[in-house]
């Protein structure tokens, strides 16, 4: 264990909980009730904006946590800290910038999961547990129907959300708090399995599209695993922005007449 302080098992669910609390309410009470009345593209711009404060949030509580932990929170320590750093050996713990090289059958294995895997665990779980079926205009995806492309062309707010939205999501805001600021110090608690500990413990903290909690599984596995592996959370930060990069081709795309 080569990390002081580790958490205590309260610490982190407590974490998570702070992390995924306001998320929770963002989806569950305060999108039914300002949505009501909307079309779906404003409906899901909305949606979006509401869970883009909750993803700031986590941002905000990632520094709050590292300023009373580390006294600052300068780059410097942001980077030692959240393992912002080149990859490291398992064994020596030497930095070897060769092991960059794994990124590139990682992304693929994620994209992998998610085209091969994802909709057939969304019809298992729901399946399993139907009160978690995705509602009606909850669907992110709606607004990039044949229907709503013309309404896209020189929405260029849009384009400008959804990457403020990715900005957060994939990277200052979920993984920052959940690779940066837990994954580092869960090793007291869950051993050698604390990678395992951190994707379960990420897909739940989705309870606010739970209609994807099994889906998101092997991903969400792989993105702390990759962190753990190599001692660089650039590793999950890189392979869960895939997804947002490929939205913002398109939506850009979309903004421009050309899709």
């Amino acid at each position: 264990m080569n990390e002081k302080n580790q958490y205590t098992l309260p610490q982190i669910l407590g974490i998570w909980f702070a992390a995924g609390a306001p998320m929770w309410i963002l989806g569950w009470v305060a999108y039914p009730a300002l949505s009501a009345g909307l079309a779906p593209l404003g409906a899901g711009l909305l949606r979006m904006k509401l869970l883009t404060v909750g993803s700031v949030w986590q941002f905000v509580l990632s520094m709050i946590i590292l300023y009373r932990e580390e006294g600052d929170i300068r780059l410097g320590t942001i980077s030692r800290r959240f393992w912002l750093n080149h990859p490291k050996d398992a064994r020596s713990g030497e930095t070897k910038k060769s092991l960059w090289w794994w990124l590139i059958p990682l992304f693929l294995l994620a994209a992998a999961l998610e085209i091969s895997l994802r909709s057939t665990l969304v019809d298992v779980w729901t399946g399993l547990f139907p009160f978690f079926a995705e509602p009606e205009g909850y669907d992110f995806t709606v607004m990039l129907t044949p229907e709503m492309r013309g309404q896209l062309v020189g929405a260029w707010g849009m384009l400008a959300l959804f990457f403020v939205s990715a900005l957060f999501n994939t990277f200052l805001g979920e993984e920052f708090l959940f690779r940066g600021v837990l994954l580092p110090k869960m090793e007291g608690v869950f051993g050698k399995w604390d990678w395992v500990a951190n994707g379960v413990m990420f897909s739940f903290y989705h309870l606010h599209q739970p209609w994807g909690i099994l889906a998101t599984l092997p991903a969400d596995l792989l993105f702390a695993f990759s962190g753990k592996r190599f001692r660089s959370n650039w590793f999950p930060i890189i392979i869960h922005s895939g997804q947002s990069v490929f939205f913002l081709v398109l939506i850009l795309g979309l903004v421009l007449g050309l899709a």
